[in-house]
């Protein structure tokens, strides 16, 4: 039996990805310290015997006996809301818990997957974002913590690939959506739906003419498991293509759930992307994937989670 470790197994992506290698019937062994993720995400697992939820930080020494096939790092704060509650945490968990998760699968001998993500494009100033890109980040700015902390991630997990042969990946996620995220997650599906279903004013930032594109959950985990068995090593984007503006996201929801709310603009955030929409040509070729789930049948799904949480 293979067993695959998953470092913020508790988090949003990290509990289905948890839900799909136990399906593949790996151990799953789920690191948190639950500082975003959430016990609810992973109470249909504990029952599992090839499930194990193990409390802890890995900006500490990871210590497991166990032999391991895999290491998932996805640990880390993912929203803006909690990036900038726990600005350090998140600049450690990007270093010292890569550093850690790294070196514990450097002893295993164990592939290592980088939960990395499309900040480190920034701002960007091509579009779409292709991983030749560089980006357009501003290091010292309020999300500079986790735009860094990732960007760092990937150049020491691509130092530890050139230094010590090991085999990892890194994948570039874009805004991923689905059930089990927070109700006050901070990011726009979720304040959407959350003030839609309480018929509460849905708030777009600056005149919402920002463009993001979002990928369902279950296409990413697909993705990510293509990944894993691969032979390719450097960045790779992971995300759906179609791209809209905020405005016109805030009114799809708003129909969706029937909701009498309004839309009122507030400020736009310092730093925050303009545009962001994934090439995905990459993931095309070297993985044979692209996303297969339409916004409206995934924001229905997701729709109906947040309605059992109201």
């Amino acid at each position: 039996m293979k067993t695959v470790v998953i470092t913020g197994g508790a988090g949003f992506i990290g509990s289905h990805l948890t839900e799909y290698f136990l399906k593949q019937k790996f151990r799953v062994l789920c690191l948190d310290n639950l500082i975003t993720g959430s016990l609810r995400n992973i109470e249909p697992f504990r029952s599992n015997p090839r499930f194990e939820f193990i409390n802890h930080n890995v900006c500490n020494h990871i210590d497991i006996s166990a032999r391991v096939e895999s290491v998932l790092h996805f640990a880390s704060p993912a929203s803006p809301i909690d990036y900038l509650k726990h600005p350090i945490p998140t600049l450690k968990v990007g270093s010292l818990g890569t550093h850690n998760a790294l070196g514990f699968a450097k002893a295993k001998k164990a592939v290592f997957l980088l939960a990395s993500t499309s900040e480190v494009y920034g701002d960007p100033l091509v579009h779409p974002q292709n991983e030749d890109y560089w980006g357009n980040v501003n290091p010292i700015g309020p999300r500079g913590v986790y735009d860094e902390a990732k960007r760092f991630a990937e150049a020491l997990t691509l130092a530890y690939h050139r230094a010590h042969k090991m085999d990892v990946k890194i994948v570039r996620i874009f805004n991923t959506y689905g059930p089990r995220m927070r109700l006050q997650d901070g990011r726009a599906i979720p304040n959407f739906i959350s003030q839609a279903l309480d018929h509460e004013p849905i708030t777009a930032y600056g005149d919402g003419s920002q463009t993001r594109s979002f990928c369902y959950v279950d296409d990413l985990v697909r993705g990510i498991a293509a990944l894993l068995s691969s032979k390719h090593h450097g960045p790779i984007n992971l995300g759906n293509p179609n791209e809209m503006t905020i405005l016109e996201l805030a009114r799809k929801i708003t129909k969706l759930t029937h909701s009498k709310s309004k839309i009122i603009f507030k400020p736009l955030p310092v730093d925050d992307p303009k545009v962001r929409q994934p090439d995905i040509t990459r993931a095309k070729k070297l993985l044979k994937w692209q996303p297969k789930v339409n916004l409206d049948t995934g924001l229905t799904k997701t729709i109906a989670y947040f309605k059992k949480l109201k």
